[in-house]
């Protein structure tokens, strides 16, 4: 394994020295903190180098690399797409792009409360609330008569400062990913989505073990070592009656 520093582009090592900036007069403590650790971060780097929007898109990458979640002909959800690296990923291995004139097309829908800059071959609902039936309601619009293959969350609150309270809004925001996706999945479909660790984690992985055959937690490299980010990746989607869906 490679240290921390270091990383492969094309078979070549690349070593990414830890940067410490040298002006940082002005700056808050936090704002000090932030800056070093983008500058130190190969990650940060490595998402300039291959033109991803940001950092993130390693989480996907590597979870899909590992897992196969978007295959040709996949269709996809992003929720809490903003900026965009993840659809830009999900575009690129669905085949929306039709890049791969042998295989069949996807199709790519990404939403987010912020705007969103487009990306090509992705239909994107920027200043969108997905907790709302509206945006539920565009999404499936959208959709027309295709079901859902792969649905991913990296969608997360504000972090307010109180734990108890951050805990539940991104509780909230799970369920509401995990309700969707119940309704409009294909069979064997997929869903990845975002977790702060907290006690009501084992529950939530409970209520989607009702829905899908395997659940299991993933923390993929490029998530930050002092993250209690982790992901929820649940495969092999059952089916259900809508009716049946509180």
């Amino acid at each position: 394994m490679l240290p921390r520093y270091f990383s492969t582009f094309g078979g070549a090592t690349r070593n990414f020295a830890k940067v410490v900036p040298s002006n940082l007069k002005g700056r808050s403590k936090s704002s000090q903190e932030w800056l070093t650790r983008q500058l130190s971060d190969p990650y940060v780097e490595r998402a300039k180098m291959m033109n991803y929007r940001c950092r993130s898109a390693f989480k996907l990458l590597e979870v899909d690399q590992k897992y196969g979640l978007i295959k040709p002909g996949f269709t996809v959800i992003d929720c809490g797409a903003a900026p965009g690296s993840w659809t830009q990923i999900a575009v690129k291995q669905s085949n929306a792009d039709g890049s791969i004139p042998t295989r069949p097309k996807g199709m790519v829908v990404g939403v987010d409360l912020l705007q969103i800059y487009p990306v090509e071959h992705a239909i994107l609902l920027g200043n969108s609330d997905f907790l709302r039936k509206e945006t539920q309601d565009k999404i499936r619009t959208s959709l027309g008569d295709r079901r859902i293959d792969c649905v991913l969350s990296d969608m997360a609150p504000n972090a307010t400062g109180i734990r108890v309270l951050d805990q539940e809004n991104i509780t909230t925001l799970c369920y509401s990913v995990l309700r969707f996706a119940i309704l409009m999945s294909s069979p064997n479909a997929t869903l990845l989505m975002k977790v702060w660790d907290n006690g009501d984690v084992p529950k939530l992985e409970k209520s989607i073990l009702e829905y899908y055959r395997t659940v299991k937690r993933v923390k993929p490299r490029a998530s930050r070592d002092d993250s209690s980010e982790n992901f929820i990746l649940a495969r092999g989607f059952l089916g259900v009656e809508s009716s049946d869906v509180k």
